[in-house]
């Protein structure tokens, strides 16, 4: 088997992963473009997979993603692929201050400062020096415009906090193709990086997403090592364990936003013992409006919905909600969104069980 080959493995490995652990995405605010990198994976993206359990609790194994989750907290992580400064515009070393690349300057309406931590043992995909890697990266809302990959330099610790002077541009690409519709679990932007050669140990691909159509920039740090490795990750949930079996990869094909596709984020207001308030942001990244959505997802364990406002609620026998839109809002121009809220009691999961999802019609 061909080292691409290999590689292509583990990607539709994980993306199967991911699919099986039913990502729940979050947002606040105005509807925004999202996207970090899932191969290599960011900081983020990785500590999610690590952290996410069946009952919508946050448990991470690895220490660094503890510690992420205990200074940024809870939000943050649930939108792992929110890294973002919606007025960078393509700025880099000069605007985005050193030690806090990894978190888009701090400027993202979510806490991430904690993954900026200066560690060496955040979760880290193992690679080939001189090789090549398809490079996924996330097309939540999909948009035009470069994507830019820096590798640290040889020497960097990690260790050391990150900073401009650290990198080297080693690719730019633009409007690169996506495969899997925006708005879904899988879905990505893919496209192929030749890694540098005599490259040992210790690295981190920082990929900065500048948008040709918006100021809105977005911010990835994936921990990688040059050891001869494939494209394996360690210092997850059920890493180290057997080698996923090869699977045939089908040929991706691009795709675009249509009329009609909308994306639900889910937002936690306030919370108390017992009970939490929270909002849903139903968006509309097609070119055209929108009508009558219904956003579905399945609470947490001993979570039950107790009042909706902005949206009528109907409950599945297997305990799946539904929340369709009212003659006031049923209609979310294009680029739009519009939001409904709720309150309901609850054990301490205040998060869904897998995916938020919207349709229409």
């Amino acid at each position: 088997m061909t080292r691409r080959s290999r590689l292509m493995s583990v990607a539709a490995a994980f993306a199967t992963f991911l699919t099986a652990l039913g990502l729940t995405f979050l947002g606040q605010g105005r509807a925004e473009a999202h996207g970090v990198a899932m191969l290599p994976g960011s900081r983020t993206y990785l500590c999610y997979l690590d952290a996410r359990t069946s009952t919508g609790s946050l448990d991470p194994t690895n220490p660094a993603c503890q510690d992420a989750l205990a200074k940024s907290g809870a939000s943050a992580l649930y939108n792992w692929f929110a890294v973002l400064d919606s007025n960078a515009g393509g700025r880099g070393a000069g605007y985005v201050p050193d030690g806090t690349l990894c978190s888009a300057g701090d400027r993202s309406p979510y806490d991430f400062s904690a993954y900026n931590a200066a560690r060496d043992d955040w979760p880290r995909t193992h690679l080939t020096s001189g090789g090549t890697i398809q490079v996924q990266y996330s097309n939540w809302a999909a948009h035009p415009g470069d994507f830019r990959v820096y590798l640290t330099k040889p020497g960097w610790s990690p260790t050391s906090p990150l900073g401009w002077d650290d990198l080297e541009l080693i690719q730019t690409v633009t409007d690169p193709p996506q495969t899997g519709s925006p708005g879904t679990d899988g879905g990505h932007y893919y496209w192929n990086l030749t890694l540098p050669s005599g490259r040992s140990g210790d690295a981190l691909i920082f990929i900065q997403w500048v948008r040709s159509d918006s100021q809105e920039n977005f911010f990835s740090c994936s921990d990688v090592v040059f050891d001869g490795g494939n494209g394996e990750v360690t210092g997850i949930r059920g890493s180290g364990s057997q080698t996923p079996s090869p699977e045939p990869t089908p040929t991706p094909t691009p795709t675009d936003p249509q009329a009609g596709e909308c994306m639900a984020a889910y937002t936690v207001e306030n919370s108390w013992n017992g009970g939490f308030q929270a909002s849903v942001e139903v968006m509309n990244h097609s070119t055209a409006a929108l009508r009558n959505w219904a956003v579905s997802w399945q609470p947490g364990d001993g979570t039950k919905i107790s009042s909706v406002w902005n949206g009528t609620l109907s409950t599945a026998d297997d305990g799946t909600v539904t929340v369709r839109s009212v003659d006031h809002n049923a209609a979310v121009p294009a680029d739009g969104s519009v939001t409904f809220g709720f309150t309901a009691t609850s054990t301490g999961n205040d998060y869904p069980v897998g995916s938020v999802t919207c349709t229409t019609g």
